[in-house]
């Protein structure tokens, strides 16, 4: 019996320091699916982030569980898209984050974006906090995402040092990983970028920017706000006019204002979702909703009409 006692003395050690390591992980709260999955790709090997938002919960309008108040409450880092885009979490930052560090993604150097377009002229502006208001969708570009990770890495080598290696190690796999992806996508879409299409709302400008694609129109730049009659026959004429190929939904959008826009043209649906809301959450969320886009994007555009 004595004997075993240096073994089990041994177990029980390496039992405390894991449970020591586990109780030191940065507490992480993230806002949505992709930057949840970003993050976890970060983190892999050290612990994992909580998420506040799943399936079909959307951050422009959205009300706080007490379960979800929490989660915030108890954050050490929280990580969003920005004030702008998680309207909902503004006041309860102000209440209950304390001293959690909120990194707000689209203030992050670095990050390529697009300011709100008026379907007349876009172009990239580099984050200069100044300026005509910006399109909130900037993870949907492999470029930003680099950088995200990149931040996010960082930030949590601050809260934790002794990961720092893995962090950085993580971001910089990540990175490549990206890159990948982006050189995937532009083969994927090479056969349909000079097919017009319309979306029901303008989240996919970042996207459609990154791999060339032909954007004509969007139904609305507000997703909570049903476009009217006008809107719809404004979108529709645009449709016959530019010959699109797609109208392109999500999935939260009722298919009845789709099939009003494109009746009486050749014109196919298509369902497209920004969030990767049916998507399995996850480290992979993020590429399997690129490859997803880049899928149904192909699909639709290169199909006949009819």
């Amino acid at each position: 019996m004595p004997t075993r006692l240096p073994f089990v003395l041994c177990s029980l050690c390496l039992l405390l320091t894991h449970a020591s390591s586990a109780l030191a992980q940065p507490r992480v709260v993230t806002t949505i699916p992709p930057l949840h999955s970003l993050t976890a790709l970060v983190m892999e090997g050290v612990g994992y982030p909580q998420l506040l938002l799943k399936g079909s919960e959307s951050p422009h309008r959205y009300s706080l569980r007490p379960s979800q108040t929490r989660l915030i409450a108890s954050a050490e880092i929280i990580v969003r898209v920005g004030a702008s885009f998680e309207i909902f979490m503004n006041k309860p930052l102000r209440a209950l984050a304390g001293d959690a560090v909120v990194i707000d993604l689209d203030k992050i150097p670095g990050i390529q974006y697009l300011s709100v377009r008026d379907h007349h002229e876009h172009h990239y502006h580099k984050h200069h906090g100044h300026g005509p208001a910006r399109d909130p969708h900037i993870w949907l570009h492999t470029g930003n995402a680099a950088e995200m990770v990149k931040v996010i890495a960082g930030i949590l080598s601050g809260k934790d040092p002794e990961n720092s290696a893995l962090y950085a190690g993580n971001a910089a796999r990540t990175s490549i990983r990206l890159r990948s992806l982006k050189v995937e996508i532009d083969r994927m879409v090479q056969p349909v970028r000079t097919q017009p299409f319309v979306t029901f709302h303008d989240a996919w400008q970042y996207f459609t920017a990154e791999f060339g694609l032909k954007f004509v129109g969007a139904l609305t730049l507000n997703p909570e706000r049903k476009p009217g009659a006008r809107r719809l026959a404004q979108v529709r004429e645009t449709v016959r006019k530019t010959g699109a190929r797609c109208l392109f939904s999500e999935p939260q959008f009722p298919s009845s204002l789709a099939r009003v826009v494109v009746r009486g043209t050749p014109a196919k649906i298509g369902v497209l979702d920004p969030v990767g809301t049916k998507l399995s959450l996850g480290s992979g969320l993020y590429f399997s909703l690129m490859r997803q886009t880049a899928l149904e994007i192909t699909t639709c555009l290169g199909s006949s009409g009819g």
